[in-house]
């Protein structure tokens, strides 16, 4: 059986959320919704707000590619004086990261860390 697309981007954004909890960062906005950017709106004492994308995919499609809208996210956050991230991540087998993951059995998340799109001037 395979992963439903909800499946997938539900995996990686509560990977990323916790990934962003652990850098101590606090959630100002959260959009769940498949294919709506950004997932993530962040800050931190000190800096910027921060817009985050997530895109997650099934290995061994490309996890590291921007999302077609990442030009009208920088536009906006722009606007917003705020920097933005991308964060790709994709789920493989949990024994041979080089096959898909199979629902119902071990999963493993590949994850390069945050990419900087655009930095607040």
């Amino acid at each position: 059986m395979k992963f439903s697309e909800e499946e997938i981007h539900y995996a990686g954004m509560n990977f990323i959320g916790e990934e962003l909890q652990a850098l101590g960062y606090e959630f100002l906005g959260v959009n769940s919704d498949l294919k709506k950017h950004p997932q993530f709106v962040i800050f931190k004492s000190g800096e910027p707000i921060t817009f985050v994308m997530v895109k997650t995919v099934l290995y061994p499609d490309n996890f590291t590619a921007l999302p077609d809208v990442s030009e009208k996210v920088v536009e906006h956050a722009k606007r917003q004086d705020s920097s933005v991230w991308f964060a790709g991540v994709a789920l493989c087998d949990a024994e041979n990261e080089q096959l898909p993951p199979s629902l119902g059995s071990p999963y493993k998340i590949l994850f390069n860390g945050f990419k900087i799109v655009h930095t607040h001037e």
